[in-house]
């Protein structure tokens, strides 16, 4: 086992799971603002980082199928991280925690549908418990766990075409970031135009810290996605839910309906299927 592989993923997956606490101290700016503040100073951060690596990031965007792949990852980690904070902001934490539980499922099936990959018996069982999970809080709610899902497909569909692309970390997280920059920048000028700009210190400290916040996890992330196998990513990948949940329970209050209840049980069933099917073909092989 690549122990360095297993301290990338749990540093990433553990801030993952923590970020909640960090940017509910942000809760009076707007989602969309934080967004765009987020992208900038992550920017900003990299422009730092990437010295020395501009050759690197040249030739990945001079190559036409990597720069399909990585504008594609781009719009994906995006539409991520927007729904992540607008989940906090709105105070459903629990309905991320939901998401990113989902999310390996969704890997498992994209292997399915996209790289013709078998599901084995385990997995499959594990997916009906997850459909049942899901159709349970329709019944308990009335409507689909829009949130959840929506972060669970977005997310499995990046780490996918990422994987595919070939991209070394810092250059296709510099890459999404450089191209989400420019429009960032447009927003942050028009908001600074009509005046509305943080009015505290604090506030542009927290917004700042929000490079680190985002990039570091990135960046670990994909390190741990190149040197490790994906059954045992997807293991590791449930430390960030789980942290989530946590926090939104004991430390956001959330409530956890009967109904919600019995929905996180299914997934959690689901979840241990799919453990137990990735420890059997770790023990076989």
């Amino acid at each position: 086992m690549n122990r360095l592989g297993l301290a990338y993923a749990a540093g990433a997956f553990g801030l993952w799971g923590l970020g909640p606490l960090y940017w509910r101290q942000l809760a009076h700016v707007p989602a969309f603002e934080i967004l765009l503040h987020r992208v900038v100073w992550s920017a900003l951060f990299l422009l730092f980082v990437m010295r020395g690596r501009w050759g690197d990031l040249r030739r990945a965007a001079g190559k036409p199928r990597t720069a399909a792949l990585l504008l594609a990852t781009t719009a994906l980690i995006g539409v991520n991280w927007f729904l992540f904070i607008r989940a906090i902001e709105d105070r459903r934490v629990l309905d991320a925690s939901l998401g990113y539980y989902i999310n390996p499922l969704v890997n498992v099936a994209l292997g399915v549908v996209v790289l013709g990959e078998r599901m084995r018996r385990l997995q499959a069982a594990a997916a009906v418990l997850a459909l049942a999970g899901v159709l349970w809080l329709v019944k308990a709610h009335g409507d689909l766990p829009w949130l959840s899902l929506a972060l669970a497909g977005t997310f499995a569909l990046y780490a996918l075409l990422r994987k595919v692309s070939h991209a070394d970390a810092l250059v296709g997280l510099s890459f999404e970031t450089f191209v989400l920059a420019g429009p960032a920048l447009a927003g942050l000028a028009w908001l600074a135009a009509h005046g509305r700009v943080p009015a505290d210190a604090r506030t542009w400290l927290l917004l700042a810290g929000g490079a680190g916040v985002t990039a570091v996890p990135l960046l670990w992330f994909v390190e741990a996605a190149r040197r490790l196998d994906l059954k045992t990513m997807g293991f590791l990948q449930f430390l960030s839910p789980t942290l989530q949940f946590l926090i939104a329970v004991a430390a956001f209050g959330e409530p956890l309906s009967r109904g919600r209840l019995l929905s996180f049980a299914l997934i959690w069933a689901a979840v241990g299927l799919y453990c137990a099917d990735a420890a059997l073909r770790a023990r076989r092989s």
